[in-house]
């Protein structure tokens, strides 16, 4: 990490949640060195995932759990006191930790929550955890969720754009972040081939049809790009675009890593429209595949 710790903008509040495990030492370190160079506020939120019959049940397995939260908070504590930062703990015993991060958020006005994502198990890579996804899904605050080993150094940053009011978000936001980094933007969009993948010879489709299809996805992709540089451009920030081919998560998380990135921008939805409460499939894939912090940008 260097000098760019305002790359996210003015922060105030910073709303770090970990779960005790090794998964979070990205998120923490993260989170502290936001908190130390922007002057910020840092909560930090441990969330016991327990019921009422749990605590009836199994009161020693409880008092166990609050021990190790204790122990893992006091070790944060510590990591941060080292960099001169004061913090607040919360610990919260709720069966859906999801909403008290969400609601604690909310409670203090967070400008960003951090989190941390899990292993890369074949489950894990493709799905975050159901924790990070939900958060995401139902907080209007913006996550940058930072795998274990990853660092943040905005010296090269990639936005991913399917032309959705989602992504523009997550534009506006990558070219903001390069501007203050005087850093190099990445602009792609992806052609999905596997819409025409799913074409049999029985369904009525002739080739003229499918090269249709084609064309159009072509074109509107390389619309995408060009209104993302256009943006780029006009807040003088130096990006270049290029239009991928195939499953969106995978082209996204390929180029990624050719290119070094060391922070994606995605927006929380793209253009099929699901529940507000839920992440969309090609977002959440990203941040559980993904070598390097991803950060999803949402609709305030």
């Amino acid at each position: 990490m260097d000098d760019k710790a305002d790359y996210l903008g003015p922060i105030k509040h910073i709303l770090l949640s970990t779960d005790g495990s090794d998964f979070s030492e990205g998120a923490i370190n993260q989170a502290i060195y936001f908190a130390s160079s922007c002057i910020a506020k840092l909560s930090i939120i441990h969330v016991l995932e327990v019921n009422p019959e749990f605590e009836t049940e199994g009161p020693k397995y409880v008092e166990a759990m609050e021990r190790a939260a204790k122990e893992h908070l006091d070790f944060i504590r510590g990591l941060a006191a080292q960099k001169n930062v004061e913090c607040d703990v919360i610990v919260r015993r709720t069966d859906e930790p999801y909403k008290a991060i969400v609601e604690e958020a909310a409670k203090r006005n967070s400008d960003v929550i951090v989190m941390g994502r899990r292993g890369k198990s074949a489950l894990e890579k493709i799905f975050m955890g159901s924790v990070t996804a939900r958060v995401i899904g139902h907080t209007h605050v913006n996550v940058l969720v930072v795998p274990r080993k990853a660092e943040i150094n905005c010296k090269n940053i990639l936005v991913a754009t399917d032309g959705s009011d989602f992504s523009a978000l997550a534009v506006s936001k990558a070219v903001d972040i390069s501007k203050r980094c005087e850093s190099k933007l990445n602009i792609v969009s992806v052609v999905p081939s596997e819409m025409l993948m799913n074409v049999e010879p029985d369904t009525g489709y002739v080739q003229q049809q499918i090269d249709i299809m084609l064309a159009e996805a072509v074109s509107m992709t390389e619309d995408n790009i060009k209104n993302a540089l256009a943006i780029a451009e006009k807040s003088g920030v130096k990006a270049e675009g290029a239009v991928l081919w195939g499953r969106p998560y995978d082209s996204i998380v390929e180029t990624a890593k050719k290119k070094s990135i060391d922070l994606i921008v995605v927006g929380s939805h793209g253009r099929t429209g699901l529940n507000r409460f839920l992440m969309g499939s090609v977002a959440e894939r990203v941040v559980g595949l993904s070598h390097c912090a991803v950060l999803v940008v949402k609709a305030k």
